[in-house]
């Protein structure tokens, strides 16, 4: 796996990722490369300078290098089950972000963007009709995908149903339902799960949810992406806890 970019880049070596080799591209900016440089050679990883066209055959499709790419393993996907039980043991309340089938690579890594930054414990996705974690994710997410547990599972109402049973109250998002989300309480151990950019929520999915919230819209779009409305919604949460 390639990641592209100077952030993605950047991330990875502050997580301590494995990385076999970095390559940049020659004239590349000295002080911009500098951090990435030291960084490097305490892990011991070779930084090869190449010509940028060498960069371009190995850039895949609809991505921008930026003059940078670490070839690098596959970020490895968490086990929720795993991360549930350490958030309780650290006395934490849990919060966990559910996405139904969300296959654009910019919102996973804009959704993961925000779970970093509002203290979400784990994103959970689908194996099938969904996007993996991908180098388009990582360079979206601006390295964020490095900080955030991923877990994967084949079948996520039934991942529903064992939240629910440890302990977590699922919520779900919907256009159509009654209640917004700025009245729920959002201060407990929260399972939020986010439906697909156009479908919005799956139907058993839906049902499974212990409560259903909106977002109040005040235009004459019904609804937003799924990367803004995850972060209209987190947000709420964190401004719920910090006033308990």
């Amino acid at each position: 796996m390639n990641l592209y970019g100077k952030n993605p880049v950047l991330e990875a070596l502050r997580a301590k990722r494995p990385i076999n080799k970095i390559l940049v591209a020659k004239g590349f900016n000295k002080g911009m490369l500098r951090e990435i440089t030291n960084l490097a050679k305490e892990q011991k990883i070779i930084i090869q300078f190449v010509d940028k066209k060498q960069l371009d055959l190995l850039c895949e499709k609809h991505e921008l290098h930026q003059g940078i790419i670490a070839q690098t393993a596959p970020k490895e996907y968490a086990d929720w089950e795993d991360v549930l039980n350490k958030v309780k043991e650290k006395g934490e309340t849990p919060l966990f972000l559910l996405l139904d089938e969300v296959k654009d690579p910019q919102n996973l890594g804009a959704v993961l963007r925000t779970a970093d930054a509002t203290g979400v414990h784990c994103v959970v996705i689908p194996k099938h009709r969904a996007v993996p974690l991908t180098s388009g994710v990582s360079k979206a997410s601006a390295g964020a995908v490095e900080y955030v547990p991923v877990a994967r599972v084949t079948n996520l109402a039934n991942t529903i149903d064992k939240l629910k049973e440890m302990g977590c109250w699922v919520i779900g998002t919907d256009v159509k339902a009654g209640l917004e989300h700025f009245d729920m309480d959002l201060t407990g151990p929260v399972a939020l799960v986010m439906g697909s950019e156009d479908k919005g929520l799956r139907k058993l999915v839906k049902e499974k949810c212990d409560q259903l919230v909106k977002i109040p819209m005040k235009g004459r779009v019904n609804s937003l992406n799924v990367s803004a409305a995850a972060s209209v919604v987190l947000y709420e949460i964190i401004r719920q806890r910090r006033n308990m």
